[in-house]
């Protein structure tokens, strides 16, 4: 059994973790035929008429999944974000971002392990903005029912297929009164169809960040809004060594895209140096949907193979520069391929 999946290298080092991604999951055994379309400045590049081309949309409606590389979005001005423009055309509601703990990566913290989820589609991210005089701009926050309902459910749901005992909102309903209070009334209804199994409670941001800092222990499932989300994955990311070791995933009722949360890195992009393993734990998490949808335990094997093998190259020393190491991008995936084939040896 095989599976169809496109491919976004994205720009600046994204060809570089892509080719590494692309091995390791080969030498894992996972049997993916990759159809490789273009995104952001890469598109602009191979003469596209636009940063999201619709071939490149139509492709992942098509085969149902994707695996993105990091995409540059200019600062102030130029196109819009690519990864916006991607969640919303394709209707990609709940990003989720694991975060924990790796042996042979130490920080401040240990046995962090916690999921953030966040609603995808709107907030201040609905990019609704307006110049309303000279030196007055307004941007407008976005919430609806129907999306909050939505998230709420789906982060529930993904709680309990996973085993997780607890879901905090982080939210400033205090002064967000109608918006952000709309997202806890749902966050709380929806939590009525699942209290036997999941607890929950509520944060307001600001105290939860405090929290998040002093114990990150404490928190099993964030559940947030879109910028809350986006902040709070990344302050997360911190706590475990940063965005080269945190995955990222976006679902949708037909498709899911797969991707490192981190940027392009054109200070470094051709170098050879960057750390593949953001990319590549998405890939593990791509697997593992792929066998919760279609039903193929080699995908489970392979994704629990490569967890293995990267968990072991970490704890041996070999990391890449990033992490205390001195391996570039091809030399980790080397790494990590010879751990497959002994894995292979040892079974």
């Amino acid at each position: 059994m095989g599976h169809t999946a496109v491919l976004i290298p994205g720009d600046g080092i994204g060809p570089e973790v892509s080719e590494a991604t692309k091995r390791i999951l080969a030498a894992a055994g996972a049997q993916i035929h990759w159809i490789e379309r273009a995104a952001g400045v890469a598109a602009l590049d191979q003469g596209a008429d636009s940063v999201l081309p619709a071939d490149t949309v139509n492709a992942i409606l098509e085969h149902k999944i994707a695996l993105k590389g990091p995409c540059t979005t200019p600062i102030g001005g130029g196109f819009s974000s690519i990864n916006v423009a991607l969640r919303k055309k394709l209707n990609l509601y709940g990003a989720v971002r694991p975060v924990r703990s790796l042996d042979g990566v130490p920080t401040r913290y240990e046995n962090v392990d916690l999921i953030v989820i966040r609603e995808n589609t709107e907030g201040l991210y609905a990019g609704i903005e307006n110049t309303i005089t000279e030196g007055v701009i307004t941007s407008l926050k976005v919430a609806t029912l129907d999306a909050c309902r939505r998230i709420a459910r789906f982060a529930f749901e993904y709680a309990l297929t996973r085993g997780r005992k607890r879901i905090t909102v982080f939210h400033k309903a205090n002064i967000m009164k109608l918006s952000d209070g709309l997202f806890l009334k749902c966050a709380h209804e929806v939590h009525d169809d699942y209290s036997n199994d999941i607890a929950y409670d509520e944060q307001i941001i600001d105290a939860g960040c405090m929290r998040l800092v002093q114990d990150p222990g404490r928190f099993d499932v964030i559940l947030c809004e879109n910028l809350y989300g986006d902040v709070i994955s990344d302050l997360c990311a911190g706590l475990v060594g940063g965005l080269g070791v945190t995955p990222g995933a976006n679902f949708g009722g037909d498709a899911a895209v797969f991707e490192a949360v981190h940027g392009s890195a054109p200070d470094i992009a051709g170098q050879g140096v960057a750390n593949p393993l953001a990319l590549l734990m998405s890939g593990v998490m791509m697997l593992r949907h792929l066998a919760e949808t279609r039903g193929d335990e080699t995908c489970t094997v392979a994704a629990d193979r490569i967890r293995e093998a990267y968990n072991a190259c970490l704890t041996s020393g070999h990391k890449t520069r990033d992490l205390g190491g001195t391996l570039g991008t091809s030399e980790f995936a080397d790494a990590v391929c010879a751990q497959l084939q002994r894995q292979g040896a040892v079974r």
